[in-house]
């Protein structure tokens, strides 16, 4: 009897230390806007999944596309902030971040969609994300040219025209460029891929003009890899009777309110899904599993890397099963390593134009 007493006490202790607990205060950097219907919203959703699951204190704070600011915020949240957890994004953030980590080595820090090099001093409260968009963009290649010109096709003929749309000619941008290329020419080795960089993340009007001379020029499909800007590509698909691939988060649900038009010209989406990211990593730091100090890679087979198949895509792989099994038997292909998809991070300018420049 005693000893039951002992453990309903016990129990109970747990339970009410639980419903007691602070609950877990996070702090997101965003270095440019949400709104962009695409890489940042997709963290700021992955911060909703948190106070919705684990009952988290969750703060956003846009600092626009200004470097200027960036470093007195991270500063001034590390200071001020009492956080459990701030979280930063893109590469552009490295510097900022890594020159004043070092100043509160009691906080600690998550970055994603880019690599420390920890050799530089002592790093050791920064948790690092990057991503295997190569991967995901092999998928897009593959799909486009597998629709490009589908009625005409015997897959060995250089009538096939692409595109793809970069936001900045960045690391990053051209590794999902490389991959597409690259998953296009698995398919027809002769197809052509035009690629245009619109220099700016958050202008959808240049996107549509920068798509349309890609469309006039013979592209039937074109891969979004230019976040907001790159929404002007779904426009100048349904002027052009074309093809969208959105990027990071899902197109058709994304807009299947606002512009249903698009519904019928977006294709799917290549998912790099930042939230999903942060969930799994704070998930970890809550169960005081997370190794701070450390580089993690996430990609296809952690889930975070892959197309939307929302019901729109399911729709046209069930009229098109010839594509749905092909890409279906490429992504095992790159699961179990018989496809190695080349990637443009820590690649030399030129073995990562020359990639490019190969389907021009």
């Amino acid at each position: 009897m005693k000893n039951s007493l002992i453990m309903i006490f016990v129990i109970f202790f747990i339970f009410i230390s639980n419903v007691l607990a602070d609950p877990l205060r996070i702090a997101c950097l965003i270095n440019g806007e949400l709104g962009d219907k695409s890489f940042f919203d997709s963290a700021a959703k992955g911060l909703s999944v948190l106070e919705e699951e684990m009952g988290a204190e969750t703060k956003i704070v846009e600092m626009e596309y200004n470097p200027a600011i960036w470093e007195p915020t991270i500063d001034e949240l590390s200071a001020f902030g009492n956080y459990d957890i701030i979280v930063v994004g893109t590469w552009p953030m490295v510097d900022p971040l890594t020159r004043i980590t070092s100043f509160y080595p009691d906080n600690r820090y998550i970055l994603y969609d880019a690599k420390i090099d920890f050799s530089q001093g002592d790093l050791s409260n920064i948790f690092a994300i990057s991503y295997k968009q190569n991967e995901g963009a092999f998928l897009a290649g593959a799909l486009a040219a597998l629709v490009s010109q589908s009625e005409n096709l015997n897959f060995s003929n250089d009538l096939q025209t692409i595109g793809v749309l970069g936001g900045v000619d960045s690391p990053i941008v051209n590794d999902f460029i490389v991959g597409y290329v690259k998953g296009a020419q698995y398919i027809n080795q002769k197809i052509k891929v035009l690629v245009s960089y619109a220099g700016i993340w958050n202008d959808p009007a240049k996107g549509r003009e920068l798509a349309n001379v890609m469309f006039q020029n013979g592209a039937d499909v074109i891969f979004n890899v230019a976040a907001n800007t790159g929404n002007g590509i779904y426009p100048a698909a349904v002027e052009n009777n074309a093809w969208a691939i959105g990027v990071d988060s899902d197109a058709h649900l994304v807009f299947e309110s606002s512009h249903p038009e698009y519904n019928d010209h977006i294709l799917t989406s290549m998912l790099k899904d930042i939230g999903q990211s942060l969930v799994k990593a704070i998930e970890l730091y809550d169960k005081g599993e997370l190794e701070f100090g450390k580089n993690v890679v996430m990609g296809i087979k952690e889930g975070v890397i892959g197309l939307a198949y929302n019901d729109y895509f399911t729709r046209f792989l069930k009229e098109n099963p010839e594509i749905e099994n092909q890409l279906s038997e490429i992504q095992k292909k790159i699961l179990t390593g018989e496809i190695q998809v080349p990637t443009a991070i820590g690649k030399s300018s030129d073995e990562v134009y020359g990639i490019i420049k190969s389907a021009n």
